[in-house]
């Protein structure tokens, strides 16, 4: 691991989750009630002793900018760092990040510092657990020059994915990005020998096609080459290009995968992590997921029912009933709120009591969620102001996806933005 440098793909606009990347990069967004996205890859690369880590954004990159430098700072014998890399415009370019290998091929100068033996590239928007050191020695075990981890999946769920077509030695010899529902790919069903052992027995049937996870490791040398020309993506241009000319291996990984690219699939895999048997589960002390400390005290919960639910800390929630739903950092619920299916994602600071009089004055509620309002199926982005009595997500209603004047919808699920305010008694 000490030859190899991991490279967190942090810059894209991310405008299918509008308006929680309005004013923030996408692997800032806030997750699962005290993470960011962007925990999540380098987690994994701290879990899996890979600790030199860079990290290249260019949209709405302030936000992620002060969580990185805050968070992820290690001690100086350890020789690791997290180091942000900027788009940045020098005599020999003048134009911002073009796509996901541009953004590499723009940086190569900087990673020549580390001289590394292997690339890992990685996505800072998707949700899973994985040890790289076991892609890493099957990398090399199999003398492949690119290997991408790939997940097993249906027919179905092949339409939204990579696909790729392997040999009975794992190797991969053909490639479709995305295919119809209609096109017949069944020349690129996997070998089941491949899957022993990975998948479930009972569930190999339905698992007929590999998918393309967007995580690659590149030998460093064939990195360098494959970018030597004005492509711009890797999972379109760089790796189906590649496939004639290069041994490209998969490495199969059937643990939970989720690509968190719309605001349904941010908002059903965060409220999944409260149900009973999640389907990631942050409680593993072996591969723990890291994030920014706070120093905030415990949540504290007076008279409230609560169920299925995650409560973060530095919060405060006073007879409330909440069902189904994620609570953020130092969220204020007052009494008789009632929350059903809501990601709640808090605040960034408390208000003092000068702020609270201030606010009154003005006719502004407190940030956090108002008494008496009730409030289903919804995500409250941070530092928003709901007043009492409000009803939001309750009255029958057309659900028409679109900006309105104070919230959005979105895939069907109503979205306070950041920073908004919602007078009391307001209905949506």
């Amino acid at each position: 691991m000490n030859d190899t440098l991991a490279i967190v793909l942090g810059g894209g606009k991310g405008t299918r989750l509008n308006p929680l990347t309005k004013e923030r990069s996408k692997p800032a967004v806030p997750f699962g009630g005290k993470f960011r996205l962007v925990d999540i890859p380098i987690s994994n690369c701290i879990n899996s002793d890979l600790k030199r880590i860079y990290i290249l954004t260019q949209f709405n990159s302030a936000s992620l900018h002060n969580h990185i430098s805050n968070t992820y700072i290690f001690d100086t014998f350890s020789k690791g760092f997290v180091e942000i890399l900027a788009a940045e415009q020098t005599p020999l370019s003048n134009t911002w990040y073009q796509g996901t290998a541009d953004a590499v091929r723009k940086n190569i100068r900087h990673f020549h510092d580390q001289n590394p033996k292997y690339y890992i590239i990685l996505s800072g928007d998707q949700l899973y657990r994985m040890d790289f050191k076991d892609m890493l020695k099957k990398h090399i075990e199999t003398n492949a020059e690119l290997t991408i981890a790939a997940k097993p999946v249906s027919r179905g769920e092949a339409t939204g994915l990579g696909i790729m077509g392997t040999d009975d030695s794992g190797q991969i010899i053909s490639f479709d990005e995305k295919p119809a529902p209609e096109k017949d790919i069944s020349d690129m069903i996997v070998n089941k020998a491949l899957l022993e052992g990975i998948v479930d027995k009972n569930k190999m049937h339905e698992k007929e096609y590999l998918a393309s996870m967007g995580i690659y490791i590149f030998n460093a040398a064939t990195m360098e080459k494959l970018l030597d020309n004005d492509k711009t993506d890797f999972g379109k241009e760089i790796i189906p290009g590649s496939i004639d000319s290069i041994k490209v291996q998969s490495y199969i990984f059937d643990g939970f995968w989720e690509d968190i690219g719309t605001i349904k699939a941010f908002y059903e895999t965060n409220l999944n992590i409260a149900t009973i048997t999640p389907d990631f589960n942050f409680y593993d002390e072996k591969m723990p997921i890291y994030t920014h400390r706070r120093h905030l005290p415990a949540t504290k919960m007076n008279f409230c029912t609560i169920s299925q639910s995650l409560a973060s800390e530095g919060s405060i929630i006073t007879n409330a009933s909440i069902v189904n739903s994620v609570i953020g950092v130092r969220t204020l619920i007052e009494s008789g709120a009632n929350l059903d299916g809501v990601y709640c994602m808090g605040s960034s600071f408390y208000e003092n009591d000068k702020q609270k009089l201030e606010n009154e004055k003005n006719n502004i509620p407190n940030i956090g969620i108002g008494r008496g309002t009730i409030i289903r199926k919804a995500i409250i982005d941070q530092n928003a102001r709901i007043g009492d009595g409000c009803r939001i997500g309750i009255d029958s209603m057309e659900r028409v996806d679109g900006e309105y004047d104070n919230y959005w919808i979105a895939d069907g699920i109503i979205v306070i933005p950041k920073n908004s305010i919602i007078p009391s008694g307001t209905v949506i």
